[in-house]
């Protein structure tokens, strides 16, 4: 049989859940800078958006400890439900499992904190249990050290899961430049939270192909030259 992890990610195949990307839980985030962090987890977000990935929001004791799901991340999924847990392990909750059984894509692609606990734990019995193909989000989520996101990250990749990036993501579920009904909503995730590839686009657009800019600004001054 052939191995299943060779078939690339694509719309069809995929589903997304985001574990505990609450405020409480980024705070003990050291393996990534947070702000960056955010941006990837929003950007991976607006990414399952554009293609009609089925996405899971599950948070653990939000009220007593860990706080609200960042409001740019549910502002994607303005009617998605909070699954609240109690349990560090979302694959101890049952509308977990339900949810993942009921959107029915085995290719199940993680994003969360911390890697070395929530997301390993979710990723190994996930894979024991019921047999999903796991791709952790590696710049999607963050330990509390350096050392705690890699090892994780190690002792997962050691049992199976597939690392990979949000940009990646986005990229592999695109595939082709010429599936135009996607195209200009991945453009704008990418000038939005792609960094320099952003930048990139956004130059090409305005300075290569003359396009309009993306904002509307004030007038441009023409240089004045003062006495020296």
């Amino acid at each position: 049989m052939q191995n299943p992890k060779l078939e690339v990610l694509t719309p069809s195949n995929s589903q997304l859940i985001f574990i505990d990307q609450q405020p409480q839980m980024a705070f003990g985030v050291q393996s990534i800078d947070r702000q960056a962090l955010k941006n990837n987890v929003v950007g991976l977000a607006k990414a399952a958006k554009v293609f009609g990935i089925p996405t899971i929001i599950t948070t653990v004791e939000t009220e007593s400890f860990s706080g609200h799901t960042y409001p740019e991340l549910l502002g994607v999924f303005p009617e998605a439900p909070i699954l609240e847990r109690t349990s560090m392990n979302s694959w101890d909750d049952q509308k977990v499992r339900d949810a993942l059984k009921q959107n029915g894509r085995n290719k199940v692609i993680v994003s969360g904190l911390w890697t070395e606990v929530c997301n390993t734990t979710f990723a190994l019995s996930a894979m024991h249990d019921a047999g999903y193909e796991i791709y952790m989000v590696a710049d999607a989520s963050g330990g509390t050290s350096q050392a705690a996101h890699d090892f994780a990250m190690q002792r997962m990749i050691q049992a199976g899961v597939v690392p990979v990036t949000w940009q990646q993501v986005l990229l592999e579920w695109q595939r082709d430049w010429k599936n135009r009904d996607t195209y200009d909503a991945v453009m704008a995730v990418v000038k939005e939270h792609s960094g320099a590839y952003g930048m990139g686009v956004d130059y090409a657009y305005t300075m290569v192909h003359k396009a309009d800019e993306r904002v509307e600004h004030g007038p441009t001054l023409a240089p004045v030259h003062a006495d020296i």
